[in-house]
């Protein structure tokens, strides 16, 4: 039977076809299989959705998928995951690896939910993997997915895990004769040694003629990547549209930086400063539009960058207005207002992470993020801008131990008055060790359950739905707005 869309705002997915025991609460363009040679009953249907077996509504479903938009929570780092209305799948970006992450997870264990539990699949077809820069708490969660080491942790295998099409900005870390770590090169103020196709990646994963090979776990990952994909191809402002996404299809996605320049004929990226700056600042920026919805996804993008995207488009910043923007570098104060006036979203997604040192989102970015954004308004109810942090939507269920069951033969039971130290390894976000701690058992608490700060974004290419997931009652917390642009093509 042909998979159906949930066409109401959210819906019930009950236990039984009669009764009211709620399984979870699906959302609106969630995909429901319903479960063949299963009769309707009192006006419900059995289906499988996001992993489990129900019965919803006939009348909240119809078959017409939406754009969605998933900002996945990894701690620092962004994750995001992109499908289309003909179901293409983009993955842009993952979090540090999962051995990096306080919380074990990246946007790999999301991917992979998707397709093994949601979708009922036992491969994973990525249409375009992009990595905006090469920082690890950006390309980790994207080797994670396509690692033979990180199998176990997957439920599907890594072998049925594929790539047609690879992404990047050119600009990479590499190691030099002296085994010294830099971006490459520099001719008049510019970085001139890019990666370009899978060819060329390859060639420089090995000593070459040009004295630099891709360095370190970057490298790891990158001869992975060429492994895998069936193509690679860097990216820039001259770029014009995603292949495959050109201006004569439903979903457009527009390369609006890095920003190229041209070096003694070849391509180049201008230094913006220090290596941090160059890596974030020469991010993929790129604007996509479904109907009359833009979002715009900046990787992370600081002040010079954002000035020199700004001075590209020079009479035509309005390129930048958007409906929905992912926020520069995890909501850090190098950021340009200007910028964000041009951008003046309605909708803000902050990637931030709860356990980094990093402190953000800044509160200066938060409220820049507001200001600058665009005012819709109900009669005296504010409508938008509207401002999401994965880290503020992550919530924690904790609980009290009482106390401790050894399950040996015979079982052994320690009672809370029982003197009990606790050895643990702790690791900050993206750290380089863990930390060996000990801490008396009682009193802590248990961590007994966690909901992941994902932001959802789904349109029908007019109405924007955004949505989180309620600690209190596993109930949808959404918000409603209307896309502000014409319909182009």
């Amino acid at each position: 039977m042909a998979n159906q869309y949930v066409k109401d705002y959210t819906a019930k997915l009950y236990q039984q076809p009669t009764g009211e025991k709620v399984v979870l609460n699906l959302l609106w363009g969630d995909c429901v299989r319903p479960v063949a040679n299963e009769p309707e009953a009192n006006g419900r249907i059995k289906v499988r959705a996001r992993g489990w077996s129900g019965f919803v509504k006939k009348s909240a479903l119809g078959d017409k998928p939406l754009l969605e938009l998933y900002f996945i929570d990894v701690g620092q780092g962004d994750g995001v995951l992109i499908v289309t209305p003909d179901r293409k799948h983009i993955f842009i970006d993952g979090g540090y690896n999962r051995s990096d992450q306080p919380s074990g997870k990246n946007a790999a264990d999301f991917v992979d939910w998707k397709f093994h539990e949601d979708y009922g699949m036992d491969s994973i077809v990525i249409d375009d993997m992009i990595i905006t820069h090469p920082d690890a708490d950006h390309y980790g969660g994207l080797w994670d997915l396509i690692n033979p080491d990180e199998q176990a942790e997957l439920d599907t295998p890594t072998a049925n895990v594929f790539v047609k099409h690879f992404y990047h900005p050119g600009l990479s870390w590499f190691k030099s004769a002296n085994d010294s770590r830099s971006l490459g090169p520099k001719t008049q103020n510019h970085f001139t040694l890019l990666l370009g196709d899978k060819q060329n990646i390859e060639t420089m994963l090995e000593p070459n003629q040009t004295g630099h090979v891709v360095q370190g776990e970057w490298g790891k990952f990158l001869k992975r990547v060429v492994e895998k994909a069936e193509t690679c191809q860097r990216l820039s402002h001259l770029s014009g549209h995603l292949p495959g996404y050109e201006t004569d299809k439903p979903v457009k996605i527009k390369v609006l930086g890095p920003i190229e320049s041209t070096v003694n004929g070849n391509p180049a990226l201008k230094s913006l400063g220090g290596e941090s700056i160059n890596t974030n600042g020469h991010s993929i920026t790129l604007r996509l539009d479904y109907g009359r919805t833009r979002i715009l996804l900046t990787g992370d993008l600081n002040t010079k960058a954002q000035q020199a995207i700004l001075a590209s488009l020079a009479g035509n910043e309005q390129e930048l207005a958007c409906d929905v923007a992912k926020s520069c570098h995890h909501g850090s104060d190098d950021c340009s207002f200007a910028f964000l006036q041009k951008i003046n979203a309605a909708v803000t997604v902050i990637s931030s992470g709860d356990s980094e040192g990093h402190g953000h989102p800044r509160p200066t970015i938060v409220g820049a993020s507001a200001i600058s954004g665009y005012q819709q308004l109900d009669g005296d109810t504010l409508l938008s801008p509207m401002v999401y942090s994965t880290e503020i939507a992550r919530s924690y269920k904790l609980g009290t131990p009482l106390k401790l069951i050894l399950k040996g033969v015979p079982p052994q039971t320690v009672e809370k008055q029982t003197n009990v130290d606790v050895n643990f390894l702790e690791r900050s976000s993206g750290g380089l060790s863990n930390r060996l701690k000990t801490k008396p058992f009682w009193p802590r608490k248990i961590v007994s359950g966690i909901i992941y700060g994902l932001v959802n974004v789904r349109t029908d290419g007019d109405t924007i739905l955004t949505a989180t997931l309620s600690e209190q009652d596993a109930t949808w917390d959404y918000k409603v707005i209307k896309s502000r642009f014409p319909l182009v093509g």
